[in-house]
């Protein structure tokens, strides 16, 4: 009975699908089955209805829940565009039909972004429990999914800053890059972090953040070399800024974003020879400086907000080594 549907089509795994204005469009519903020609002639007629238990919903609830509000505005933001990426492929479809292979299917049809793969089951897997607290299904589909592995080729080590490429940076650049970068090596900060500074947070001896992705509050001592370039900045302004106004901050005001701030970096890195030290580097930089200084890894942590000492270890560990490697240099040289 089903080959007799003219616009049917089975993959070789199995599945059916119904081809529609070019598209394919999968039939969930067992062949054979009345929902099964159901499904095919909602289809055909462009109107597919959304399962009473869908995915729809349960990204709904999630969005209510006291969880949601209580994750880091950073993890939001990383969930927000898988959690549309659901609502647009499986958004109407029963909760109950989902499979382990499905899963893996969209995080291939993923894979030349795989840090946006590697979300979907972590996002599916949220959904999940909401489903089994409500006995829409038994079972967690994205359990024991295997991640994808960042191809070795992009995985691209951030190069700390030299002295020498910090001495060129303060010498050359121009007053924004070089404001942008005395905020990222005395704030110690993730970049998506900088752009949220505003003179509010700025009492002329510290800046006071709260970290996107972790959610800590923190107080920073600024260095001399931030503190000049933020008295600088707010000097040059032609009025007194407004407390809410980011100190990173568009022609209009707003917030500048990201990726402008990368992309000004960039266009001045490259006009000083100096590409090889990236935006993130600028975190590592700062890292380095307190461990020259002798902080110790409790100390980093406090200025750093890691919640971990692994990156710590990694990037005070290298200032630290050069530091015994000179005073072993300078024993050896008067023995």
């Amino acid at each position: 009975m089903v080959k007799r549907k003219k616009y049917l089509w089975q993959h070789p795994s199995g599945r059916w699908y119904v081809r529609k204005n070019g598209q394919y469009q999968r039939v969930h519903s067992e062949p054979g089955t009345p929902d099964f020609d159901f499904e095919y002639w909602e289809i055909l007629r462009g109107r597919r209805s959304e399962a009473r238990r869908s995915w729809n919903a349960l990204i709904k609830i999630l969005r209510q829940s006291k969880k949601w509000s209580g994750f880091s505005p950073r993890y939001r933001k990383d969930l927000e565009p898988v959690l549309q990426y659901l609502e647009d492929k499986i958004g109407k479809r029963d909760v109950s039909r989902l499979t382990p292979s499905d899963i893996y299917a969209a995080m291939d049809a993923n894979q030349h972004r795989v840090r946006f793969a590697n979300y979907i089951p972590t996002t599916i897997s949220l959904l999940a429990k909401i489903a089994k607290r409500r006995n829409w299904r038994s079972d967690n589909p994205a359990a024991d999914i295997e991640l994808l592995e960042v191809p070795k080729d992009r995985k691209k080590p951030h190069v700390p800053w030299t002295n020498e490429g910090v001495r060129k940076w303060r010498d050359e650049a121009e007053p924004l890059p070089l404001l942008i970068f005395e905020i990222g090596v005395g704030s110690v900060q993730r970049p998506g972090d900088w752009s949220g500074f505003t003179w509010r947070d700025y009492d002329g001896e510290n800046l006071r953040l709260t970290q996107n992705k972790t959610g800590l509050n923190l107080l920073l001592p600024c260095t001399s070399q931030l503190k000049k370039q933020l008295d600088r900045t707010k000097a040059a302004l032609s009025t007194p800024p407004h407390p809410s106004r980011p100190i990173l901050a568009n022609e209009d005001g707003s917030h500048m974003s990201y990726f402008k701030i990368a992309r000004i970096m960039r266009e001045e890195r490259k006009r000083l020879g100096l590409l090889e030290h990236d935006l993130h580097a600028l975190r590592y930089r700062g890292v380095k400086e307190l461990a020259y200084a002798g902080c110790d890894d409790e100390e980093i942590a406090s200025y750093s907000g890691h919640m971990t000492k692994a990156m710590i270890k990694k990037y005070a560990g290298e200032a630290r080594q050069e530091m015994r490697a000179r005073s072993a240099s300078e024993k050896r040289r008067k023995a």
